[in-house]
């Protein structure tokens, strides 16, 4: 089996459009900031777990996200919903999808994602607000994105149930936090600019 594509969702860090649930907490530009580094911390980590990685961006073109990140594969992610979105990124399989949304993130997780993939097990990492912040799937699995409830505390359960329904026993990755609201930043005093 080839190696699996690691493919980051992303925007890019324009102020008020990045990270706008904190900005009550940040404003504008300081939301846009705190993205910024979430957004460096995920590619930093993907370019340490040495895996081929792509950027599946929105809000900026592909030069901007160039110049910002340096030399790497730079996709649109195009119109429509999230699972719209997740579905036009996953082919070739196997793929290992991630967000930007995890500072608790390091090479040895993605490592182990693809690890399980390469050996043809699916593989998640759930959200502690019941979302994941990792889904590697080494083939397709009909109907993974239909329905489900985005931004909602149901889409671990939905997703880890599909996966079970088409016959996966996917590979569970620790439980992380997502910073995604002003609740989050204690966690983090280091990230907040």
């Amino acid at each position: 089996m080839p190696e699996a594509r690691l493919v980051i969702f992303t925007r890019y860090p324009t102020p008020g459009a990045a990270k706008t649930r904190l900005i009550p907490a940040l404003g504008a530009a300081g939301a846009a900031a705190l993205h910024r580094r979430l957004t460096e911390h995920t590619v930093a980590a993907a370019r340490a777990a040495g895996l081929p990685f792509e950027l599946w961006t929105t809000g900026g073109d592909e030069a901007a996200f160039r110049e910002w990140l340096g030399a790497l594969v730079v996709r649109s992610q195009g119109e429509g919903g999230l699972g719209e979105r997740l579905l036009r990124a996953a082919a070739p399989h196997p793929v290992i999808f991630i967000g930007t949304d995890a500072p608790d993130l390091v090479p040895a997780h993605l490592r182990a994602a693809a690890d399980a993939v390469a050996s043809g097990r699916s593989v998640i990492g759930a959200a502690e607000d019941g979302g994941y912040w990792l889904l590697g799937l080494p083939e397709a699995v009909p109907g993974v994105f239909d329905g489900i409830a985005w931004s909602t505390d149901t889409v671990f359960a939905a997703t880890l149930g599909r996966l079970q329904a088409a016959g996966h026993a996917p590979l569970r990755l620790p439980t992380l936090c997502d910073l995604d609201t002003p609740a989050d930043l204690p966690r983090w005093p280091d990230l907040v600019p």
